[in-house]
């Protein structure tokens, strides 16, 4: 049987970092719960303290078809290479020059919203498409593919 994924975030900054992550997926920040017109309301009638209302985030693909991505704060920040690491395919179905120019038009739109370009790897045929190695705002690391 198939299960429904979740990506997990751990960050000092939820709000900040699914900010990001919305931008670099074009994924849309998931609603508050019915019944109220934002998330602060609905954290406020919840009993939330202010200073505890960007533990969490979460974001939804547009159409319902990916994964959720759940933002959640914790006190330590990161400390070595991540071991899973996501790929945004920003480039699909090109290759050679043109798909490295879409990545690298990718990359500088990433950059313009807080991700540092790490490394560019350039195509070899014939299994190597070339792709871009990227790091968000809190430096986990990302590809563009």
């Amino acid at each position: 049987m198939a299960r429904d994924v979740q990506i997990t975030f751990d960050c000092a900054d939820p709000a900040a970092l699914a900010a990001f992550w919305a931008e670099a997926m074009g994924y849309r920040v998931q609603d508050p719960p019915e019944g109220f017109d934002s998330w602060d309301q609905a954290l406020e009638a919840m009993g939330v303290p202010p200073e505890r209302r960007n533990d969490a985030f979460a974001l939804l693909s547009p159409n319902g078809s990916g994964p959720r991505v759940f933002f959640q704060r914790v006190p330590e920040g990161k400390r070595a290479k991540n071991r899973v690491h996501l790929d945004v395919r920003a480039a699909p179905g090109l290759r050679g020059d043109a798909r490295m120019a879409a990545l690298e038009a990718e990359a500088a739109r990433l950059v313009s919203h807080g991700a540092t370009r790490l490394e560019r790897h350039e195509p070899a045929p014939p299994l190597g498409t070339g792709h871009i190695v990227m790091a968000d705002p809190e430096g986990n690391e990302f590809c563009l593919d």
